[in-house]
């Protein structure tokens, strides 16, 4: 088990190496590919009137000049021990994890990312218990009782959910729930859990139940899959003949078993939303990462564009890690070795 662990660990620093040199690669190098030259990457980090021999003495000094292989090692240098960048007269350290500076802001990238993780941790952690207890849920109850009104009905609604885009879903139920009942919070509030937890689930109820809505339609069809083939095994006519209680049977020996592929989705699908809920955030205005990359694609902001990424890669590589290392818990067919 030990050895198993280890192994990962090893096999997740590598994935994240590979994935930061095809991340920095894709920002910095393929522009030179398509014809961009040194003074055109320059060119973002001052302003339009800057001249040409300006530029190229930016170029310079920023590297971009020297070869690939010194460019990336700066760059991981900066993520692991930070980075000194000189303003003029004087020069400034950026801590580690250092993304650069904002070309609008001037600011530094990681604090901002920081500033907007707890939005995004809420969002997707909140919404993934909706949808991974309303989906599997769903899923059981159609497979046990296959061919009846519940299941037709609750495939239907699956269905729709899947069918349906989230700035659609988000904006009728904004309309309907927020500025027409005034039962949930209008778009864009956000409290902190810390300052008041109760304000914090009402502001993000609605979010919440918009995004497992998308993702609870999938789950439920999958688990209704799963279960239905599950259901036929030889083990589980057998632990029926020994007189096991159907709870038992269907709980123990048939969910588990169908668990597995479930988990390998909700960690991708957590994985994902923790790199930034993208629409979800757009849609309800909330200050997450995924509006803020947005807001830094609008603006042509390259080290925030950077920072959203490698973020969301390191969230998709440790979601993954954990799943692997759950699969023996669900399912002990799986031998950790």
């Amino acid at each position: 088990m030990i050895r198993y662990i280890i192994r990962r660990l090893l096999a997740a620093v590598i994935l994240l190496f590979v994935v930061s040199v095809v991340v920095f690669g894709i920002f910095f190098y393929v522009p030179r590919l398509a014809g961009a030259t040194p003074d055109d990457l320059a060119s973002r980090y001052e302003g339009k009137t800057a001249g040409a021999a300006q530029t190229h003495e930016l170029a310079v000094k920023l590297g971009f000049t020297d070869p690939f292989y010194e460019q990336y090692g700066r760059f991981a240098k900066s993520i692991v021990a930070g980075a000194d960048y000189s303003t003029g007269p004087t020069t400034e350290h950026c801590p580690a994890p250092c993304f650069g500076y904002s070309f609008i802001t001037h600011n530094p990238v990681w604090p901002d990312l920081l500033d907007r993780l707890p939005v995004t941790i809420s969002l997707a952690i909140g919404g993934a218990l909706i949808w991974l207890l309303a989906g599997v849920g769903t899923g059981v109850l159609s497979a046990l009782r296959k061919g009846s009104v519940f299941d037709r009905s609750a495939m239907g609604v699956a269905l729709a959910g899947v069918s349906l885009p989230i700035f659609f879903t988000g904006l009728l139920s904004l309309s309907i729930f927020s500025y027409t009942l005034h039962w949930t919070a209008p778009g864009s509030s956000y409290t902190p859990f810390t300052e008041n937890p109760a304000t914090w689930a009402y502001d993000l109820i609605l979010p919440w139940i918009t995004l497992a809505f998308l993702y609870a339609a999938g789950y439920a069809r999958l688990t209704r899959a799963g279960m239905l083939e599950t259901m036929g095994e030889d083990y589980i006519r057998t632990a029926r003949a020994k007189g096991l209680p159907e709870r038992m049977v269907v709980a123990k020996h048939a969910l588990r078993s169908t668990l597995t592929p479930i988990l390998t989705i909700f960690g991708l699908d957590l994985g994902l939303l923790l790199g930034g809920a993208v629409l979800t955030e757009s849609t309800y205005s909330l200050p997450g990462i995924g509006k803020y990359a947005v807001d830094a694609i609008t603006n042509n902001d390259l080290p925030k564009v950077l920072g959203v990424t490698m973020v969301g890669a390191f969230f998709i590589i440790v979601a993954n890690l954990i799943v692997d290392l759950l699969y023996a818990v669900v399912d002990p067919r799986v031998r950790l070795s």
